[in-house]
């Protein structure tokens, strides 16, 4: 096994390459986030014991209304917590497809492209500075793919939060194994 940058490990078997891409480890930010996982888990807490008091039903819809928004936001946050400490992408290149899983745990869909129909295959160049790269790479946020290429009229992308130099690095290794699948044939 080799090692692309801190967060993306490389494994060539004669058939098959595999990549695994972590989540960026900082502790920091991990205990930043399960703290405010847990503020926010309470606040929805008191808010529900709330429903028991003897307020309006105008008061109540307001209650109902904020759950309703309590609800969706611990869905992501929820989601974000569990792709930052179980999370992980998963790439396998065999001479007949390219597999991608986003994996939380060892639950996640694999899904399988044909690696005469991947086109486009590159990196997204972004500014470092612009304000969607920085809410992108937040901690409270899955998302932030860099690479991404075109199937069958359709772009997929993977590789989240990396930086630019592991994204290029990642992009060459790639690219050059889809190069040699496609050369064999």
């Amino acid at each position: 096994m080799k090692w692309i940058g801190k967060r993306i490990s490389c494994i060539d078997e004669k058939d098959k390459s595999t990549i695994v891409i972590y989540p960026e480890k900082i502790a920091w930010k991990n205990s930043l986030l399960l703290a405010w996982v847990t503020v926010w888990l309470l606040i929805g807490i008191y808010v529900c014991f709330q429903f028991t008091k003897g307020y309006t039903r105008d008061q109540k819809l307001v209650l109902v209304v904020f759950m309703s928004f309590w609800v969706y936001f611990a869905y992501r946050i929820g989601k974000a917590t569990l792709w930052q400490f179980y999370g992980k992408e998963l790439i396998r290149i065999d001479p007949i497809s390219l597999t991608y899983k986003k994996s939380i745990a060892k639950y996640g869909k694999a899904t399988s492209y044909f690696l005469e129909n991947i086109h486009k295959f590159s990196v997204e160049d972004v500014k470092q500075t612009n304000l969607g790269f920085q809410y992108e790479n937040s901690i409270w946020v899955v998302g932030g793919e860099r690479l991404f290429f075109d199937s069958m009229g359709k772009v997929h992308r993977f590789g989240r939060k990396l930086n630019d130099q592991d994204a290029k690095l990642l992009f060459k290794y790639i690219a050059k194994r889809l190069d040699e699948k496609l050369k064999k044939k």
